[in-house]
């Protein structure tokens, strides 16, 4: 699944304070890293003469420093700054081939948080007594699940897929300067003045419902160390600028806009005078999808622009090829036998890379050096001419795909499966505008369509992967035009894209020319992680949409106060 968090193009974000500072001096300077190695070291020592030993422990210590502000209709509803660590602990008990990580069968797949909490200061002593505390109680857990892995083994059939649950990396050792966050040199009563002023115009409004700006720099910095010999030292910084709003149009249906701004650099944000200019164009078209008309079920042919097509290829293409999903017998597996099959036309190439930090002008959120399991980030070709090659793997094993290729992510709390990163779709014969317009409209007369549909942005999306639900898909578009023969276009509502993958892939016939950038955070099992997605826009021969849910009750009978007291009164 993957929410919202788009970027347009902005000019220089006047006035913004520069959150980050080249910091953190050698290794023996960091109270944290020596803290890890200290237990890491005493544990694996003292736990080693159990009768269940662990063969593998790593810690991962993740630290946010965070400033925001948000405000709603022009008024300050928060503005805060806040420094945190937890720790994550992975400890495994059995051997490579056979461990205590491994998943009961039919078991749901999802996983329970554990975050632990330590201590923000640099002491070493407070930071190991923490550390200490959450190894044991893992190593506990760890030694549990191993006899019930057993036993689900002798129980249940022999597993389709026999390899290992865990893969052997070779160590390494970066030990980087990061970034850091001073929260208190933050100015963040300009910040608040910027998110009144952004929210503001959504108040004269009588039919916007919700209108907000939020206004948010995030450093984060990760520490990884495991009995390997892996000893990592990284980190990222993110600003991002969101406004939301929401209309209801007089038969119930919810209506909403969003649009987000995602960058390394507060310098790279939009100016004041471009994010006005946004969100007065948020509001014309709440006022236009009022009075749109709903579209009706239908199957024909349609263009997805970039940043649609971007979330169409995340769901439909990207969780599915996913390694620890080929493994799993619940799972659909729709690509499992497919490797080197042709899933998409001549000429189409897809590519995970979190090397790659920006495309033309716009960062990307999936972007990060080293994985959450201390494996370096590397460039995946997942569809090379069509043709489907690779998994996202991460440190769990699958037939024929032993190693990780840098995608085992997770959120802090949870443990790292393989997860997408920045999804790039290339093609090698583009269109421009005008040209996928006409071969649009060639396949609605070839078809005798009334009209096809353009899709123009987008929410988000969902998908289902496993065998219980239908595997099917679930994109959920903002904007939505039809366009008639003669080349008319009709602005409509109410559709949520939907389908199957392998049929939906099928229809791929052509790609236009810019390549769009869909900034967003994918949940699932591992909790929710930064993603982007980038795609020209495409051309499918056949989509299927359906109308989209929508509540039974009727828009507010109370129209809104008016902006001005005195007029209120006087009347």
């Amino acid at each position: 699944m993957i929410s919202r968090a788009a970027h347009r193009r902005g000019c220089r974000l006047l006035g913004a304070v520069a959150l980050v500072s080249a910091s953190v001096a050698s290794a023996q300077q960091d109270a944290v890293l020596e803290a890890l190695e200290f237990e890491l070291e005493r544990s694996m020592s003292v736990l080693g003469e159990q009768e269940a030993p662990p063969y593998f422990l790593s810690y991962e210590v993740t630290e946010t420093h965070v400033v925001s502000a948000s405000a709603s209709f022009g008024s300050l509803t928060f503005g805060n700054r806040r420094q945190r660590r937890y720790l994550d602990v992975d400890v495994r008990v059995g051997d490579y081939a056979l461990d205590s990580s491994r998943p009961l069968r039919e078991s749901s797949g999802w996983q329970r948080r554990t975050r632990s909490p330590i201590a923000m200061e640099n002491d070493v002593d407070a930071i190991r007594s923490m550390v200490w505390n959450a190894t044991d109680q893992r190593y506990k857990e760890a030694a549990e699940n191993l006899t019930k892995v057993r036993t689900d083994i002798e129980v249940k059939v022999d597993a389709e897929d026999q390899s290992a649950d865990f893969s052997q990396e070779a160590p390494v050792e970066d030990l980087r300067e990061v970034a850091s966050l001073n929260v208190d040199a933050v100015d963040l009563d300009a910040w608040e003045a910027k998110v009144r002023r952004y929210s503001a115009p959504f108040a004269g409004n009588e039919h916007v419902y919700g209108g907000s700006a939020t206004l948010q720099g995030v450093v984060e910095k990760r520490w990884f160390v495991s009995s390997e010999g892996t000893r990592v030292r990284t980190g990222r910084t993110q600003y991002r600028l969101s406004v939301s709003a929401r209309t209801i149009a007089e038969d119930g249906m919810a209506l909403p806009r969003y649009e987000s701004f995602a960058a390394r650099d507060a310098a790279a944000l939009p100016s004041d005078d471009a994010v006005l200019a946004t969100v007065h164009g948020m509001i014309d078209d709440l006022d236009a999808l009022r009075e749109a008309p709903i579209v009706d079920p239908y199957a024909g042919p349609a263009i997805l622009s970039g940043r649609a097509a971007g979330v169409f290829f995340h769901e439909v293409l990207g969780h599915r090829v996913e390694g620890h999903r080929q493994k799993r017998e619940d799972d659909g597996q729709t690509f499992k036998k497919k490797i080197g099959e042709r899933i998409l036309p001549e000429g189409f190439d897809i590519t995970f890379d979190p090397t790659r930090r920006r495309i033309a002008d716009t960062d990307l959120a999936g972007a990060y050096d080293y994985d959450n399991e201390g494996v370096g980030a590397r460039p995946v070709a997942v569809v090379e001419d069509g043709v489907f090659k690779n998994f996202l793997m991460s440190r769990t094993p699958i037939e024929g795909f032993a190693n990780s290729n840098g995608h085992g992510r997770k959120d802090i709390g949870y443990s790292s499966v393989a997860r997408q990163s920045n999804l790039i779709v290339e093609a090698a014969t583009t269109l421009d505008d005008d040209a996928l317009k006409e071969r649009l409209l060639a396949a609605v007369r070839e078809q005798g369509k009334e009209y096809g549909l353009l899709f123009e942005d987008i929410q988000g999306g969902v998908t289902n992967t496993g065998r219980v639900l239908p595997n099917a898909f679930n994109v959920q578009p903002i904007l939505v035009h039809r366009i008639y023969p003669d080349g008319r276009e009709e602005l409509v509502r109410g559709v949520d894209l939907i389908g199957t993958p392998l049929v939906a892939l099928s229809r791929v016939v052509a790609a236009g020319g810019e390549t769009v950038v869909f900034n967003g955070t994918c949940g699932a099992e591992s909790g929710g992680v930064p993603v982007s997605a980038a795609s020209p826009s495409i051309l499918l021969s056949q989509i299927e949409v359906q109308k989209k849910r929508k509540s039974q009750r009727r828009p507010p009978l109370l129209p809104p106060p008016p902006l001005d007291a005195e007029e209120d009164a006087a009347e």
